[in-house]
């Protein structure tokens, strides 16, 4: 097999260094990803500012072991990331970010930078299948080259983020938008996210899954939930493809594998990849509860006689909608910018808060991913209701 992804069981965050040391080595050494005098950009998964605990982002102790051992190699870690859609990449926000997240000790702690450009290039990518052209932050377009630190954790709209959706964090956060506008069902996202990650190219991509995040990820509505595993490789298909058995994210729940099978991609399934340092059968993760939307995907395969005729009215059926929980809501925007149809708005009733048109909503999730406060939570649908189908009781 030559998709190998290597495990390193890890019991929590104050082993960090000692078992990133041992997983690079079963990598072969950090020399095999960085030269001496190389700038290479550590590119976290820094959603929002959130604090560690809280499983949003990729734990610092992490990433500062990694910018260690880049350090040692003789190279320059540079620690970056644009947060979600709805924050402007801004010096301002990036300092917050940083601080929350705890990467301002990280880069402290390991000799890392932190990046403050926040200026985007432009860049040409004409083998991209479905996207020829991005824009992206310039701290990457101009590295010499990119390790990517993901984050376990479960997704809304996509059923889980790990090492390719964390690629997506190298566009400009208010840029994002756009995507999801021109992207609005899983399958073209997740063509979109095949073709950045081959753009992008990590070196090496690890995966912070000592506390992951399941059930309604990637935000704060999410749930921590102790996993104890380091995971690395060089291909980010083949880690997400570990990633999703170890949590029991079903391969037809995938929409990236889904997309990478159609596309002739390998790896796409597990047989195709190598598990290196641990057996599946014996870390595979209990319970662990996957996003309510993906009801909508079971749903789907008992009605598809009629989804035809019925076109876009199905997808309002079966999906999970975004829904404003006022006493929670604290009126800040962040939802309303990240909206890529603008379908959210700032009223003023007693007090300013969010208000969501259903009728114009994309079900694309960001105002719930981004929501700071978990204010927008998910409302079962119709079809839901009718079929009594209740949410957060999902297991793999």
């Amino acid at each position: 097999m030559d998709f190998p992804v290597y495990i390193v069981k890890c019991p929590d965050y104050d082993h960090a260094y000692e078992k990133m040391e041992i997983l690079i080595s079963m990598m072969g050494g950090m020399s095999r990803f960085v030269k001496p005098g190389e700038k290479i950009v550590l590119k976290a998964n820094l959603l929002q500012p959130a604090a560690p605990e809280q499983a949003v982002t990729t734990h610092p102790m992490v990433v500062a072991s990694l910018a260690r051992m880049v350090k040692g190699s003789g190279a320059l870690p540079i620690i970056a990331d644009s947060p979600g859609a709805g924050y402007q990449y801004s010096s301002r926000t990036l300092n917050t970010l940083y601080r929350k997240s705890g990467m301002s000790d990280a880069a402290t702690a390991s000799g890392a930078e932190l990046n403050f450009d926040t200026t985007s290039t432009a860049v040409s990518f004409p083998q991209g299948k479905l996207i020829k052209h991005f824009d992206v932050i310039t701290p990457v377009a101009t590295a010499d080259g990119v390790l990517g630190v993901c984050k376990l954790k479960t997704h809304t709209l996509m059923s889980i983020t790990g090492a390719v959706k964390n690629n997506f964090g190298v566009v400009p956060g208010l840029s994002k938008p756009g995507y999801h506008a021109k992207l609005n069902d899983k399958a073209q996202f997740a063509d979109m996210l095949l073709d950045l990650a081959d753009y992008v190219s990590p070196r090496l991509s690890i995966m912070d899954a000592v506390v992951g995040m399941e059930g309604d990820g990637p935000g704060v509505a999410g749930v921590a939930r102790h996993v104890g595993l380091l995971i690395g490789s060089e291909n980010p298909l083949a880690l997400d493809i570990v990633a999703s058995e170890i949590v029991g994210l079903r391969r037809e729940q995938n929409p990236l594998l889904l997309a990478a099978e159609k596309r002739g991609l390998t790896p796409s399934r597990i047989e195709e990849v190598e598990v290196i340092g641990a057996e599946l059968s014996k870390i595979r993760v209990p319970g662990y509860r996957l996003p309510a939307t993906l009801e909508e995907l079971g749903l789907q395969k008992h009605l598809t006689w009629w989804q035809k005729p019925l076109g876009p009215y199905v997808k309002d059926w079966l999906s999970q909608m975004p829904q404003v929980a006022e006493k929670k809501c604290v009126g800040c925007g962040i939802c309303r910018d990240s909206c890529p149809v603008g379908a959210i708005e700032i009223i003023k009733a007693k007090r300013r808060i969010a208000f969501i048109d259903d009728k114009r909503c994309l079900r694309c999730y960001c105002c719930h991913e981004l929501c700071p406060e978990g204010a927008v939570g998910l409302r079962r649908s119709l079809m839901h209701r009718l079929l009594g189908i209740g949410a957060a009781k999902h297991s793999g």
